[in-house]
């Protein structure tokens, strides 16, 4: 199936934190598509871990994205045309453990990465993946869009802050587009997703694995946040929206620089208990229990993104509603323990189909 008008066959892709969640899906989509892709990550932290279930075809390389002296050997070496950067401590409850690490690595880590595009001629294009959490959050009911303010409670949604202030100072100081073609040849664009769930994480304190984990224990997984809304969305949603910003930033379409929100509507954002219970309707092994004031760590209650650029600009759209994208997760998990199978290649070209009915890709 012919996708991106075929612009990612033979290029050279540099994946870091291909190991993660994200990563791993987006490696094996790259890897599909006729792709060169390295990756560069630590290694995976979860027995069991997607990246390794699913086999991907790619050249790992597995070193800390704050050595920057080894990431400029390996894009020195490699000479990426386009540069996906996941790498990221991406864990809220953690920042508050370590702060200082969540810092260093998704602050200095993204300067690490721009630093190494600004050295590297063959770099086209450089797509930095951030959080929707990187908007101030006012609790407001309405999504944020891309020019609202950043901001950032805790010390995760804050470094992404910083993540994306370090990269627009990175766009306008060295890949300016009025400049473009002629002190550089690079276009930068920064991503912010919504909640993603699928096949494969297994992370500690997210909403999916934490349910994924009680059932195979035959335990009751407690809810620590239920009234929480949030917009959820199946991995390939927003990773299908970078490929498709990545697709314009190589073809050198100067307009395509910036932020972008990548997020469902509003059949997508919904609380944290009806995921449950919807999730419990589809595997009815699934218990649980709620608990409210579980921690005095600060999580927010409300959360939307406006995609409404997307939409308007990329014709991106969501092609999995949030009934299509809880049953395709809980059947991954389901194969998984039940039969031992691992469902992402199926589910990758299930998605693909449905988003060429569509007219999407």
């Amino acid at each position: 199936m012919v996708v991106f008008d075929n612009i990612y066959q033979n290029k050279n892709v540099l994946v870091t934190g291909h190991t993660g969640f994200k990563g791993s899906w987006l490696s094996l989509w790259l890897s599909e598509m006729g792709a060169n892709v390295l990756g560069y990550a630590l290694k995976p932290d979860t027995t069991p871990n997607h990246f390794s279930l699913i086999n991907v075809d790619i050249e790992s390389n597995i070193y800390d994205i704050r050595n920057k002296e080894k990431l400029n050997d390996i894009f020195t070496r490699f000479q990426p045309e386009i540069v996906f950067h996941l790498a990221a401590q991406s864990l809220v409850r953690r920042s508050y453990n370590n702060p200082s690490i969540t810092y260093e690595t998704n602050v200095m880590g993204t300067v690490n990465v721009l630093e190494a595009c600004r050295m590297t001629d063959s770099v086209k294009a450089i797509i930095i993946i951030t959080s929707d959490k990187c908007y101030k959050n006012r609790e407001w009911v309405w999504g944020y869009r891309e020019n609202d303010p950043l901001g950032g409670y805790d010390p995760y949604s804050a470094s992404k802050a910083c993540a994306e202030i370090v990269t627009n100072s990175y766009l306008n100081s060295f890949f300016n587009i009025k400049k473009y073609g002629i002190t550089h040849n690079a276009i930068v664009a920064s991503v912010r997703a919504g909640n993603v769930i699928g096949g494969g994480d297994w992370a500690e304190n997210r909403l999916i694995p934490d349910i994924m984990k009680a059932v195979v224990k035959n335990e009751e997984v407690i809810i620590k946040n239920p009234r929480a809304i949030r917009p959820w969305q199946h991995v390939l949603e927003p990773l299908g929206g970078y490929l498709l910003l990545g697709q314009k930033l190589l073809e050198g379409k100067k307009d395509f620089t910036g932020a972008w929100n990548f997020a469902p509507g509003d059949d997508g954002t919904i609380s944290v208990l009806e995921i449950v219970k919807n999730i419990k309707k589809i595997w009815n092994k699934i218990k649980y229990k709620t608990e409210t004031n579980f921690s005095d760590l600060h999580e927010a209650n409300m959360l939307k993104l406006d995609s409404s650029k997307a939409h308007i600009k990329l014709n991106w759209k969501n092609v999995w509603n949030s009934g299509t994208t809880l049953i395709k997760t809980a059947e991954w998990y389901r194969a998984f323990y039940e039969q031992n199978k691992v469902l992402t290649h199926e589910h990758l070209w299930e998605y693909l189909k449905d988003a060429s009915t569509i007219g999407l890709f």
